[in-house]
């Protein structure tokens, strides 16, 4: 049977899959997304793997997509999925192997104009300060009971390490702290990956870029944000790098090896999962928490790496660099007594600040969360332009070389440690962030504020 077929509209920007499209179905399934996005989310197995999410345990109210999904491991990539805290499950593919990659905005006083004589020089600075690529090395290197004491607190250690100011947490969803973190149920083969990659970038779609404020749709909240037309900002998407993917790897073991004692059978074996309140599921969580915490730790160092290659360049004129916010979109949390898990989403409380990065060389947003978004769907939005081709595909089809010398000639800088790595980024990979955006401003489930236009991008 074809899911298009059997999709009811809800209304211009939602759609859903009823509970009896499929007999194991325990919840309908949603998707947040124009009539001509439908066409393309067709074409992939993202609504099959909705479906599959649908017949999770314990799942409350809907399975859900926004309109950057995709295809994922198991759960789709802008997914968004409730469960009971009793009853329910905990898995890690609805979080994925990058735990918390995130994004943080970080704001300067300077325009555009300003710091236009030295951008390429900015460019270079960055790349410089910030190590980029796979599998490099930090300039920390944290033995076990430091990085633990990470691990369990999150950028509030690297903080009280002396690595930023105490007014940064104030800016970071959950004071870049879960609680819940348990560093004893990390594994060593993941703390050997992660002590060293603290501040580091890492490859894929992770990037530091220097951008503009180029369009300002809320004066009001744009004000409270202090950010105004053609300031200069600078954006950091990263996530837990090797830690976060060893967690990730080794407990979707674990769920595969013990789901026969808990009774439970799943459509995909990529969906493992254990109840959240078992053993193994409460070991996950304290895990995947401490990968979250590592995730804002990574961001943080980051962060600081980033203001010294600003002062290095700008001196004194520069001014501070402060974090206009930092939102994760991979991870699970207890929220209004349910865990959610968001994989390729965002929170979108009413009120707070929302991030979504666009490819290279497109627009990147800043939105606000509305009371919507707690209403339909769990307090969450998109996360990003969302994949249209896979990295073979791009790398096929697209020459790095020619890339950076297009994004160049339309006055982007471009500083990357691999032609082919950009290649799998180039903008023709991802859908239209504009599109993205436009879907959940339209379903109200997050209000557009300002857009962001790069004009520098640092990449592995």
């Amino acid at each position: 049977m074809n899911i298009s077929d059997k999709l009811i509209k809800i209304h211009d920007w939602l759609w859903e899959i009823p509970k009896n499209f499929r007999s194991d179905m325990l919840v309908p399934a949603r998707i947040y997304a124009s009539e001509k996005m439908l066409a393309e989310i067709s074409t992939d197995h993202s609504l099959e793997q909705l479906v599959n999410v649908a017949t999770l345990p314990g799942i409350q109210k809907y399975a859900i997509v926004m309109p950057d999904v995709h295809e994922g491991y198991g759960f789709p990539i802008g997914g968004v999925a409730a469960f009971d805290l009793k009853e329910g499950i905990i898995s890690p593919g609805g979080i994925g192997y990058d735990i918390n990659c995130g994004v943080r905005l970080l704001r300067s006083k300077l325009d555009i104009n300003e710091i236009q004589p030295y951008i390429r020089k900015l460019g270079s600075a960055i790349y410089g300060e910030v190590p980029s690529g796979v599998g490099r090395s930090g300039k920390l290197k944290l033995e076990n009971p430091e990085l633990d004491k990470v691990l369990k607190n999150g950028a509030e250690e690297i903080v009280k390490m002396g690595y930023g100011k105490p007014e940064d947490l104030e800016q970071i969803e959950s004071r870049g702290s879960l609680k819940e973190a348990e560093p004893s149920f990390v594994s060593q083969e993941a703390k050997g990956r992660g002590r060293d990659q603290l501040g580091t970038m890492g490859a894929g779609n992770h990037f530091v870029e220097v951008e503009k404020v180029d369009e300002i749709f809320d004066e009001e909240e744009a004000k409270r944000l202090n950010l105004f037309k053609n300031q200069a900002v600078i954006l950091i998407h990263t996530g837990s790098r090797g830690l976060g993917h060893q967690i990730a790897t080794d407990y979707i073991r674990l769920m595969m090896r013990v789901m026969p004692k808990y009774k439970i059978t799943i459509p995909d074996r990529e969906l493992a999962c254990a109840p959240y309140n078992s053993e193994e599921g409460q070991r996950y969580f304290g895990a995947m928490s401490a990968g979250a915490n590592f995730a804002w730790s990574n961001r943080q160092l980051i962060t600081l790496e980033v203001r010294q290659a600003w002062k290095k360049i700008l001196g004194e004129k520069g001014g501070d660099l402060e974090i206009v916010y930092d939102v994760a979109h991979n991870i699970a949390k207890i929220e209004n007594n349910l865990l959610i898990h968001r994989k390729g989403a965002t929170r979108s409380f009413p009120g707070q600040t929302v991030i979504i990065p666009g490819s290279m060389g497109t627009c990147s947003y800043v939105l606000m969360g509305d009371e919507r978004s707690l209403k339909e769907a769990f307090g969450s939005t998109c996360h990003g332009a969302g994949r249209r081709m896979s990295r073979t595909r791009a790398r096929r089809e697209v020459r790095g070389s020619e890339l950076k010398a297009k994004l160049e000639a339309q006055g982007i800088v471009i500083d990357a440690g691999s032609m082919s790595g950009l290649a799998e980024e180039a903008p023709q990979a991802y859908k239209d962030v504009d599109e993205v955006v436009e879907v959940v401003h339209k379903a109200g489930i997050a209000r557009k504020v300002v857009r962001l236009k790069p004009v520098a991008v640092i990449k592995g």
